[in-house]
């Protein structure tokens, strides 16, 4: 069993105790971040005059050398070795001889950990990121087709004014935006290297923990050792984060799964994004949609699982905080996979226009738009409300839109009605009309500010 402790014990670790306490089966994601850490400190350390510049030029090549052996598959992370950090130093030090054991001078695996998930979360934040500004470039593809075409906006899900495919998803593309700033911002405010902390209290050497922070792109260094040990409030803002892009996805999910349905019939997802029964041979299912809807329980279960590993753990590092890795790589691996597939599953679909047009003709969409007119000509708006409102229990009796009924039915509302009404409640002019900054008559608006944004952010 390699350990990186043992001087201090003399039985050896219970088979089921080690395999429980064991955590390379998972930690081995980070051995490209404990690679770079230990060479950064080794580089420190030799500027330091902690290690010679032979021993140096040593430990750097040999952990190259490393990992070029794992990235070729000459050596597998696998083995009785307790986590990441004892394969690598235990590989290393077979690979260079003792100068290996010298590469964990001034440092505790407390600080090393700590160190290799902030890289790794960092690493993941900026492929997340690349991720959410794919989806945002299909949404607006989606918005900028679709600035005339016309659909129903639900309040309580049932129709309250016509909007436009473009207006609608023109909210999705603020949703997901406001995701990949969330966390951008998370990376910023996190960019500290806990380095140098060692188990919790610092270390007699004279580490320059400045230089290492900056050799591995950090703004800065921990300003309290026993908190940069202890600290896993960036796994918390991270999941947080992630927790609100699932229930976004989930959002859009919902609406898919509605809109592929038999009765709305907005929208016809491609064969490669969709399944069939295996007794109904007529059914196409929005499986994907229904699974990341699904998912989207898994993510929040890890930030849960998360604050309730923390509530309670004493200063400074407790074994507890082994389970922030396992959680956070899988809520990862989950909202990548799920923003990507609903990449691709609406870059493929296809939206029925003529279907969308056709529904908000039915449920009184225009109402609204009906009041507007009286106010127009005079009258005050509630007034107009009540007005509109008798005018479509007049409509449901005599089984017809609120466009067919004749205008001899409007005057006898109300004398301010004119022919000029049926123009006035037309689908187009309800949309065209609403030209407040973020409305659907806006749209062009929106769309270029929209496309500002994503020519000036990096993918």
């Amino acid at each position: 069993m390699a350990q990186l402790w043992g001087g201090r014990f003399t039985k050896q670790t219970d088979e089921l105790v080690y395999a429980f306490n064991q955590s390379l089966k998972f930690d081995r994601r980070l051995f490209n971040q404990d690679i770079r850490g230990s060479k950064a400190h080794a580089e420190m350390l030799a500027k330091q005059g902690i290690l010679t510049a032979e021993e140096k030029d040593l430990i750097v090549g040999g952990l190259d050398a490393l990992k070029a052996k794992v990235d070729s598959g000459e050596l597998k992370i696998e083995g009785e070795y307790e986590d990441i950090h004892s394969f690598i130093e235990a590989n290393l030090t077979d690979m260079i001889g003792d100068a290996g054991k010298e590469v964990h001078t001034g440092r505790s695996r407390n600080d090393q950990v700590a160190l290799d998930m902030r890289l790794y979360i960092r690493d993941e934040i900026d492929a997340i990121a690349e991720e959410l500004h794919d989806l945002l470039s299909v949404i607006l593809s989606i918005m900028d087709r679709n600035r005339e075409t016309f659909m129903p906006g639900f309040t309580h899900m049932q129709k309250a004014q016509p909007v436009t495919l473009a207006h609608h998803f023109g909210a999705y593309f603020e949703m997901f935006r406001r995701d990949r700033e969330r966390l951008l911002s998370i990376r910023e405010r996190n960019n500290v290297c806990p380095l140098g902390s060692g188990a919790l209290a610092g270390t007699t050497y004279p580490l320059d923990r400045d230089m290492t922070a900056e050799l591995l792109g950090f703004d800065g260094s921990c300003e309290n050792s026993m908190d940069g040990v202890s600290d896993r409030d960036y796994v918390i803002e991270f999941l947080d984060s992630l927790a609100i892009t699932m229930m976004h996805l989930s959002r859009l999910s919902e609406e898919i799964i509605t809109w592929n349905s038999n009765e709305y019939q907005f929208i016809d997802l491609d064969d490669t994004y969709a399944t069939g029964s295996s007794i109904m041979p007529q059914k196409k299912n929005p499986d994907i949609a229904e699974l990341i809807r699904g998912k989207t329980g898994r993510v929040y279960g890890a930030l849960l699982s998360m604050l309730t590993t923390m509530k309670g753990l004493p200063l400074a590092y407790d074994k507890d905080m082994q389970e922030d890795k396992e959680l956070t790589f899988d809520a990862i691996d989950t909202t990548k996979g799920c923003i990507r597939l609903m990449a691709g599953m609406l870059e493929t679909s296809k939206f029925n226009a003529d279907r969308m047009a056709r529904s908000c003709q039915g449920g009184f969409a225009n109402a609204t738009d009906a009041a507007d007119y009286l106010v127009r000509k005079g009258m005050p708006f509630r007034d107009a409300h009540g007005v509109i409102g008798r005018l479509v229990l007049t409509c449901i009796r005599k089984n017809c839109r609120m466009d067919d009924l004749p205008l001899e039915d409007y005057r006898k509302e109300s004398p301010l009605f004119d022919s000029d009404i049926y123009e006035a409640i037309a689908l187009k002019t309800c949309v065209d009309r609403r030209t407040t900054k973020g409305a659907p008559g806006a749209i062009d608006e929106e769309i270029r500010n929209a496309k500002a944004y994503l020519d000036n952010t990096e993918a």
